[in-house]
Parts: C-alpha cells; sequence; structure tokens
C-alpha cells in the first residue's frame, strides 16, 4: 500500500488545499479540507514532511502539526512562487508547496513560539497606537489652520492648539468644530498613555528574557531593538555570522544598509528586496519598506548613540547579527 510521505499545504482563513504524494512522487491526496477538519485529517497520517508558506497563521499550524508528530518546514511565499506551474489558485499552490519542501537548497523558516509572537504583537500593538497618533495630530493641525490658527511643529505647538480649543474665551474657532477638536484632543492623550503603557510591556518583557538582556549589552542595542530581535528570529544558530546571511532574515540590516550604503530600495547584494509585514521573511522585487522594524530601529538606541557617525550604527547592527547565535 502506498503512504504519503510530503504534504504541501496551502493555507487560508475557511478551505484548506492539500497536496499528497509518496517517496516516488506519485500524487495520493488531492483534496480540500474546511478549517475544522484539518487537525482530524493529519492526525490520521504517519508522520510525513508537510511544507507550508510562511504567512499568516503559518506559525500556530506549524505547532500543531508538530504537536502530532509531524516535519513541519515553512518556506517565504516567494520561494515557492517559482514552482508554480500553472495559474494561481489553491490546488497549483498547494502542489508548489509539494515540491518546493524537498528541495535540498531551500531555505526554510523556523518556526516561532507563542511568546515570541506575543512580543512581536507588543511592537505591532505600539506601531499601530503610533499611526493613530500621527494621524490625530495631522487632523488636528489641518482643522485649526482652516480657522487661520497655526502652530510650530512638534509636540509643543500641538499642545498650543490644544490650549487655544481650551479657552472658551476665544472667539476663533466656532463651537461645532471647538467640540470636534476637543474629542480629537481627548483621543490624541488616550493614544499617549497607551503607548507609554505599551513601552512598559516592552521593556518588562525584556527584562523578563536572559536572551534580550544579553543583546542590550552590545554596543548600540537597546530593550526595543533587542525584543524585536529575539521575537523576530526564531533560531539564531541557523544563520551563518556574515552580513549577508543576517540581511536574509533581518529588515532591520537591510533597511540601515540602504539608509547609509546603497541607493533606496536596493539591498546589499545589488538587487530588490521588499519583506511581509506579517512575517518579516523575504520578498523579491519590491523596495524595503517595513514600518513596524522601522519604528523599532527609531526607538533603539541605535542613531542616537551614534548620531555623527551612522555607519558606526551599521556596524552595531551587524555585530548583533553577526554574533547573535552566540548569544542565543
Amino acid at each position: 500500500m502506498q503512504t504519503v510521505t510530503t504534504i504541501g499545504l496551502d493555507i487560508a482563513k475557511s478551505v484548506f488545499q492539500v497536496h499528497g504524494v509518496d517517496a516516488e512522487g506519485n500524487v495520493l491526496i488531492r483534496r480540500q479540507l474546511k478549517r475544522r477538519y484539518v487537525l482530524a485529517f493529519f492526525e490520521k497520517l504517519p508522520p510525513c514532511l508537510v511544507g507550508i508558506e510562511a504567512c499568516a497563521t503559518s506559525h500556530h499550524w506549524s505547532r500543531e502539526l508538530k504537536a502530532r508528530g509531524h516535519n513541519v518546514r515553512l518556506m517565504p511565499p516567494a520561494y515557492v512562487k517559482p514552482y508554480v506551474k500553472r495559474q494561481k489558485n489553491d490546488a497549483a499552490d498547494a502542489e508548489a508547496i509539494c515540491e518546493a519542501v524537498t528541495r535540498a537548497n531551500m531555505r526554510f523558516v523556523e518556526t516561532k513560539t507563542p511568546e515570541q509572537q506575543s512580543c512581536l504583537m507588543l511592537h505591532r500593538t505600539r506601531q499601530l497606537f503610533i499611526r493613530q497618533q500621527t494621524s490625530v495630530i495631522n487632523a488636528i493641525r489641518a482643522h485649526m489652520a482652516e480657522f487661520g490658527i497655526v502652530a510650530p511643529v512638534g509636540r509643543k505647538g500641538v499642545e498650543q492648539l490644544l490650549d487655544v480649543v481650551a479657552d472658551a474665551r476665544d472667539r476663533r474657532v466656532p463651537e461645532v468644530a471647538r467640540a470636534c477638536i476637543a474629542a480629537l484632543g481627548a483621543q490624541l492623550r488616550l493614544l499617549k498613555a497607551q503607548i507609554l503603557e505599551f513601552d512598559r510591556r516592552i521593556l518588562a518583557w525584556h527584562r523578563s528574557n536572559e536572551t534580550s538582556r544579553r543583546l542590550d549589552e552590545l554596543p548600540g542595542v537597546g530593550p526595543a531593538l533587542a525584543t524585536a530581535l529575539v521575537a523576530s528570529v526564531a533560531d539564531a544558530k541557523a544563520f551563518k555570522p556574515t552580513m549577508a546571511s543576517a540581511s536574509l532574515f533581518n529588515p532591520s540590516l537591510v533597511r540601515i544598509c540602504c539608509m547609509f550604503l546603497v541607493p533606496s530600495g536596493e539591498a546589499p547584494d545589488g538587487g530588490s528586496r521588499g519583506f511581509s509585514g506579517s512575517t518579516g521573511e523575504p520578498v523579491t522585487g519590491g523596495t524595503v519598506t517595513n514600518s513596524y522594524l522601522g519604528t523599532v530601529l527609531s526607538l533603539s538606541s541605535v542613531g542616537r548613540r551614534f548620531r555623527p557617525a551612522p555607519q558606526f550604527a551599521l556596524l552595531s547592527v551587524v555585530r548583533v547579527f553577526g554574533t547573535a547565535g552566540w548569544f542565543i
């Protein structure tokens, strides 16, 4: 009787696609599965190699299938795409995943733990609050400018505008507009409080994690960058301590290289590289844009300690990635 040895699993929100082959490459399974039947289906199979694209929810399914005895390998979607033989659909994607996972030169993504994903969620939620804060500040300035009231750039300028709104004796702002801008001011104060709360949560996570504390000992690395690195890299020992290999898994390094060494949008190897916002995996063909890790860099001590000579900040980060395996 033929036995399934390799499975390509195209995950989704509701309907999953499974493509399974035996040791000879003969197709044994090609079917759809509703979400509630996925785990029951894999429980009935003997342990096999399961390939999944590293995308949203992939780390969850990787942990679940590993707990059931399967060997799960996550792959960046950009590295799976060349194996798609025909038009893009779920069946073709699952077949391509099944083919790609067996390649000896394929680069795989380590599965993140729930703790690592929780730390990444701290950073991303904080970044969401920062974007909302910027949006509210811009709205306040734009609305006040409609009545000829402007203020200098910076935090104090926004506070000056809110002071004008709070002064009932100032008749330059109509009552209806005053109520609207006062509501925006209240929202702005709430966002600032939430950002400070998440700063404290990130610092607490940093203090509770030994690896993050050890990375913080490196010059130019603060709690924000250390926690982001620990949460983003599931297993640093899987990477060689070189700048080229570090650029493959950490958008921050490529972002700094593009900022200081090469034209915008070009990677150190001369190509162009972007990164998935959900997984942080390399995606060829795009520009280096990752607002989340870019914000992490701005929060960290990189650029503050070494502002007069940015190249030292680059060397510091390279040192972090080059010695991350030793630290972890």
